[in-house]
């Protein structure tokens, strides 16, 4: 099993999600990470697991909530380049690739 390393950027994004969510309702923001995590291990036990978004990248749902985590497969590590809001800014991680 490979191990999971969030870049930065990513991080930022789903403790910001988790904020929102958890301001919606009690509990919910802590869903939303646990959710997150768990998709987290997926993807480190089965990195195919995701579909092919491009060349280098893959993609794979959370459930429960409408993201995505976009990430990369390398030699000892997958990096989550984007926890990703499938409804917003398409693109916007291009820049961490």
């Amino acid at each position: 099993m490979k191990g999971v390393r969030f870049h930065p950027a990513a991080e930022a994004e789903l403790i910001a999600a988790g904020e929102f969510y958890e301001a919606q309702a009690a509990g919910l923001g802590l869903d939303f990470v646990a959710e997150v995590r768990r998709t987290a291990r997926t993807i480190a036990a089965h990195p195919e697991v995701g579909h092919r978004f491009s060349r280098r990248l893959r993609r794979t749902l959370v459930r429960r909530f409408p993201y995505g985590l976009l990430y990369r497969v390398e030699a000892d590590t997958i990096v989550v380049v984007a926890v990703m809001h499938l409804r917003r800014r398409p693109g916007y991680w291009r820049g961490r690739v």
